[in-house]
């Protein structure tokens, strides 16, 4: 179940939702000075957390190319000392191969590391919609496929292949963007969580966008590797409009 800060922002939410989607199964009759249960607009809540889109993508062939670049790429990541993020960068900056090195491989996000529950910020701020050039060892692949397919679809920035390794959880954050995730490889103890909104996302060609704008993490709770491919969205409008 979501939390929020106001009656206020939840009201805003349930409004835009009758007016998006036109469901009339719960009472209209509110207005801007109802004092309302959020329980009793749970699903509406999660709607605007994630939202399932429609791909038809072959993930058997997403899966085994990830597998062969895997062998021949390897991972990169910001810090080798962590082993919660593992990327193979599928786009760059034209040309600019520091583009998908350093802290330009998990970029910018906010956490609270301390008992203080201060946000602080991590890693500088990336350009997403300068990413534009596919790498070149994608070139020819079913991978150059999926992403000339979405990227006609969406204003993407980076796009990479993500691994959660088996038992491991990413830090408490929010980025600056939305993402647009395909499930590769999972699980049902595969989760991600928004706020108090905890869901999984199978492995069935389609993709599902989610607002990582607010406070969230991931964690794979089975003994597999957890593979989805990540593409940044640069377009922050509400879900129910950017489809």
């Amino acid at each position: 179940m979501a939390s929020y800060k106001g009656d206020d922002t939840l009201l805003f939410y349930i409004l835009l939702y009758y007016l998006l989607y036109g469901d009339v199964k719960k009472s209209p009759e509110i207005s801007l000075t109802s004092r309302i249960n959020i329980r009793d607009y749970e699903e509406i809540v999660d709607i605007m957390y994630y939202e399932e889109i429609e791909l038809n993508l072959n993930i058997d062939k997403l899966g085994k190319e990830y597998l062969d670049f895997k062998h021949h790429l390897g991972f990169k990541t910001d810090n080798p000392d962590n082993i919660d993020f593992n990327a193979i960068c599928i786009n760059r900056i034209p040309g600019d191969e520091r583009s998908i090195t350093g802290g330009n491989v998990r970029g910018l996000y906010w956490t609270m590391p301390d008992t203080t529950n201060v946000e602080e910020q991590r890693l500088p701020f990336i350009e997403e919609s300068k990413y534009t050039e596919l790498c070149p060892e994608f070139k020819g692949s079913y991978v150059e496929e999926v992403y000339n397919m979405i990227n006609k679809r969406f204003k993407l920035g980076r796009c990479r292949f993500l691994m959660k390794p088996p038992r491991s959880c990413l830090s408490w954050h929010r980025d600056p963007e939305m993402r647009l995730h395909i499930p590769i490889i999972t699980n049902k103890g595969c989760k991600m969580v928004i706020e108090d909104t905890a869901f999984h996302m199978p492995s069935n060609g389609n993709g599902y966008i989610t607002d990582n704008t607010r406070y969230h993490n991931f964690f794979n709770g089975s003994e597999i590797d957890r593979v989805h491919l990540v593409c940044t969205l640069t377009d922050n409008r509400l879900l129910g409009q950017i489809l």
